[in-house]
């Protein structure tokens, strides 16, 4: 195998422990209540579901008294002042560029928060590429995005990883253009689909190649 492409949040991003950490910082600014940190959680679908939707269903649930965009603001303020890169992420990542694996990252994404978060994480210099939906005008699942990516890197599909939590955009959307897919179990469940491997956490990275 000559590279292995990454998706960011869930994967090489600890988003759960970031926004772990926004929230408890979020609760206290607004003294919100207890409940709120674990509904905005369950909302949040592991950050699926648009935080413009999010905020206003908060509101109306707790009766807060905050105007939704103010919580939302809130959340583009602080969410990647100090974001959680994912455990061995480092290691990984500089054991396989000794070992010659070219690395890229795919994800979807505003290029301003996915590069604070890259550069917040310490991964910029780790990585050979880094492919954002929002700069390219593709996202995953199109096939399109993940060719791009491979043309990037200069490598071929057959000879190539994706790794990441989403079934939908890292296991069929990959597969689609003939990557090997490694699922890592940090987001949404499988629903049917089928990971080339599955990963107990990062470190099972190294045993593709």
């Amino acid at each position: 195998m000559k590279a292995i492409l990454f998706d960011l949040d869930g994967t090489l991003h600890d988003r759960n422990a970031t926004i772990a950490r926004w929230l408890e910082g979020h609760v206290d600014r607004f003294d919100l209540p207890a409940a709120y940190a674990a509904r905005f959680v369950a909302l949040d679908d592991f950050g699926y579901r648009p935080k413009r939707e999010v905020m206003p269903l908060l509101v109306q649930e707790f009766k807060l008294k905050h105007p939704p965009q103010t919580l939302l603001d809130d959340f583009a303020a602080h969410l990647m002042v100090a974001p959680a890169v994912m455990p061995h992420a480092h290691a990984v990542l500089e054991e396989l560029r000794a070992a010659g694996v070219r690395t890229g990252v795919v994800t979807n994404g505003w290029p301003e928060v996915q590069t604070a978060c890259l550069h917040g994480c310490g991964l910029t210099e780790l990585v050979d590429d880094v492919v954002i939906s929002k700069v390219v005008g593709l996202s995953k699942p199109d096939p399109a995005i993940y060719r791009l990516a491979l043309q990037r890197l200069g490598v071929h599909a057959a000879e190539t990883w994706f790794v990441g939590d989403s079934p939908r955009n890292d296991i069929a959307g990959p597969q689609a253009v003939g990557l090997r897919s490694a699922f890592l179990g940090t987001g949404p469940a499988l629903a049917g689909e089928r990971p080339d491997a599955v990963l107990r956490d990062l470190r099972d990275v190294l045993s593709l190649v």
